[in-house]
């Protein structure tokens, strides 16, 4: 440690070692007192940031109420309130030596030890697994985790009594309660028992108790068949992809990388960061990539607002810089504007005040989904650097289990600071008990886990996997390519299970376009259908439309809603078209800039401009807006459509430029083998995106375009054909 004794490092490590109980007297006075060094601005402003908030937590008294309300309701906020303020209360005295840190702490865990023999199952519980203290049995692992690592810095300063008081009616009736009382969730390769797993084997670790570090690491019967090791295995993908998407991987992170480094600091010859290949710390890395202007990709069932800003990625980045040194997290923590009060966040502090930070490396790259890497992947491409940069996201990945979403070989777009292509979502307002008592809303299940909330294919008004999220587990779309050449980055996926006797086949691009500063997103969807079939590929945009190349029939008196089920209940229609090629166009505007979602008409087709909300009395959903494109009846399809960003306007200045398209057509030859796009300029380029389904990587190809021979080699190719073709 390199501005403050050793003594003091030692006070703030993780162990409940002899150590650890030496060094803490030696402590001379506080950090950032006489007889240390000033502490970092991002570790001083985390110590402030704990005293405010645990002062304020003593001068309410030990308040442990009996249990009573679901979440958002005040026994539930307290018990919270409450694993933090024990958590933070011995991590500052580990800091302080202030006794008034400790006496609380004590105070606490003795009130506690009052309580919980008394509890039983959670008077609100509900469909999830009950709990003791609170209404699900995944918030008292969460309680356990914080709590036993507040308890562990003070544990060794108290009595007998008290130690055997707090151990024998607190930590280890809580441990039985998780691992034996509740096996069932114990036991699941899943982010609860990720939390549980934690809890019983960091107390295990405090206690001295090998029995629930063994049964923590391997489950309840010890076989390795489950158990904290096995959930490393197989929750996370080779790329360190968390099956359940970038909310839950952000969630299920913490006690991961909590217990891991408790690992490390009791059995280091475990060896755990480097376990798999180092997938704890590819994790890390991975919850990072998965995140625009700090954001996270909203996948499955994800609260929209959540961003880096997250207790557990305060705790991850700070643990992932104590194991790689990589100066891109620290730019990371520099965002954040947070760390966390241990040793890693001690030194990830002072290297960032010593201005080691570099940027993180955001990248395009391909995550692979699955324990083997062969269940999809998400694709993720990337234009430009910096706040306003490009970001284009297809989901090709699996399930994700009871919180995945029937969306598969769907997409986003983010641009300019927003996202421009939208995700929708969970449909929950987390903790607001006057939303069912902010747990999951009946839209969830009605709207937002449905194909129709989401930029995904929709086969005759019904959900992929009929809605049957068991049936959706089995099986997962094929990553067909991947390439992120600078010119043209392209992701190529299929599947053929999610509608019995239809195959779909989607390529999403980001293709330079000659004349244009910013890429073209080009979308090529291809469909064949055993029985005639109707489809339709939905667009939800984020945006005020400033025109339509084509004419709309508007329901103005009245807005009848688009259908009776899997989602469809829950969308109005605005207006109906049926759009020629010259005009199959949408432009919006959002924050000074101009998109237009452009489109190759096929046979018979028509566009629907919608809003979701309808059938929802509770005002329970947003209102959004969606573009259709539908074909009624038909065994084959192949959608192609083109999203471009352009112009600029400024209210201040009331300036406009480039309000319309700089494309002026976009044209698409098709064959069995192949898929052609041509996107013209108005200056008269044209730019060509060529897309093989030939397996075979090395092949040669040769279409007609327009009277124009094109060749390439391999899966897809950008082709300048210039202002001379035709």
């Amino acid at each position: 440690m390199k501005s403050i004794g050793l003594a003091v490092a030692l006070a703030i490590g993780v162990t409940a070692s002899p150590a650890l109980a030496a060094a803490r007297p030696e402590v001379a006075s506080p950090i950032g007192g006489e007889a240390t060094s000033p502490l970092p601005p991002l570790f001083q402003a985390e110590v402030d940031r704990a005293q405010a908030f645990v002062h304020a937590m003593m001068e309410q008294g030990v308040v442990v109420p009996v249990p009573k309300d679901p979440g958002g309701g005040y026994t539930h906020e307290q018990h919270k309130r409450n694993y933090r303020a024990i958590h933070q209360g011995g991590q500052l005295y580990a800091i302080t030596g202030d006794e008034k840190y400790r006496a609380y702490v004590r105070d606490m865990l003795l009130a506690y030890a009052e309580l919980y023999p008394t509890l039983g199952d959670h008077p609100a519980k509900a469909n999830q697994n009950v709990g003791r203290l609170f209404w699900q049995v995944l918030n008292d692992a969460m309680w356990l985790v914080h709590a036993v690592q507040g308890y562990r810095d003070v544990r060794e300063t108290l009595t007998d009594a008290e130690r055997v008081r707090i151990d024998n009616n607190v930590f280890r009736p809580a441990v039985k309660f998780l691992s034996v009382d509740s096996q069932r969730t114990f036991d699941r390769i899943h982010n609860h028992a990720t939390w549980a797993t934690a809890g019983v084997g960091m107390a295990g670790y405090l206690l001295g108790d090998q029995d629930m570090v063994d049964r923590a690491l391997l489950g309840s019967d010890k076989s390795g068949k489950t158990g904290f090791l096995r959930q490393s295995e197989l929750l996370f993908s080779p790329d360190g992809y968390y099956t359940e998407g970038p909310y839950y991987q952000r969630f299920a992170l913490l006690p991961f990388v909590v217990f891991a480094n408790d690992i490390e600091h009791n059995e280091p010859e475990r060896r755990i960061f480097e376990h798999r290949d180092g997938i704890l710390q590819k994790a890390i890395n991975t919850t990072i990539q998965l995140t625009y202007g700090g954001y996270f990709f909203p996948f499955n069932d994800a609260i929209r607002d959540k961003s880096l800003n997250t207790a557990e990625l305060y705790e991850g980045v700070a643990i992932a810089y104590g194991v790689s040194q990589d100066p891109g997290l620290l730019s990371i923590a520099q965002w954040q504007n947070r760390t966390v009060l241990n040793v890693n966040g001690l030194a990830l502090s002072e290297d960032l005040a010593a201005g080691k930070a570099e940027p993180f490396d955001f990248k395009s790259m391909l995550l692979s989904d699955g324990p083997d890497g062969d269940k999809g992947a998400v694709a993720i491409f990337r234009h430009g650097s910096g706040p306003r940069h490009t970001a284009l996201v297809a989901k090709n990945s699996s399930q994700g289990m009871g919180h995945g979403h029937f969306d598969k070989l769907s997409w986003q777009l983010y641009a300019n600071r927003h996202e421009i292509v939208r995700d929708y979502g969970a449909a929950r307002f987390l903790n607001i008990e006057a939303k069912e008592g902010g747990r999951y809303l009946p839209e969830n299940e009605s709207w937002a886990k449905q194909t129709i909330a989401h930029n995904a294919l929709v086969v005759n008004e019904t959900s992929h996997f009929g809605g049957d999220g068991k049936l959706a587990d089995k099986f997962a779309p094929t990553q067909q390519y991947f390439s992120a050449k600078p010119d043209l980055q392209v992701s190529i996926a299929t599947i053929d299970s999610a509608y019995e006797g239809v195959a779909m086949t989607r390529t999403l691009a980001m293709l330079d376009v000659a004349g244009q500063a910013e890429p073209v997103v080009i979308d090529v969807l291809r469909a064949d259908s055993q029985e005639a079939a109707q489809f339709d590929l939905p667009l939800h945009y984020s945006g005020h439309i400033m025109e339509t190349g084509f004419e709309v029939a508007r329901n103005v008196a009245g807005r009848p809603v688009l259908g009776s089920g899997h989602g469809y209940q829950h969308v109005w229609i605005d207006g109906t078209s049926t759009p020629r090629t010259e005009d199959a166009f949408l432009t919006w505007i959002l924050d000074g800039r101009f998109y237009t979602y452009r489109f190759v008409p096929q046979e018979n087709a028509q566009v629907i401009l919608g809003e979701s909300g309808a059938n929802d009395p509770a005002f329970n959903l947003r209102r959004e807006p969606l573009v259709i494109q539908r074909v009624p009846e038909a065994n084959s399809v192949t959608f192609v459509s083109a999203l471009e960003s352009h112009g600029l306007y400024d209210g201040a200045t009331e300036q406009t430029i480039d309000s319309r398209s700089l494309i002026a057509s976009l044209r698409h030859v098709e064959t069995d083998e192949y898929d052609i796009v041509v996107v013209e300029t108005k200056s008269g380029e044209k730019t060509v995106l060529a897309i093989s389904y030939d397996r075979d990587p090395d092949k040669q190809h040769i279409a007609e375009v327009g009277g124009q021979s094109v060749s390439w080699r391999g899966f897809a190719a950008r082709i300048t054909l210039g202002k001379e073709g035709n």
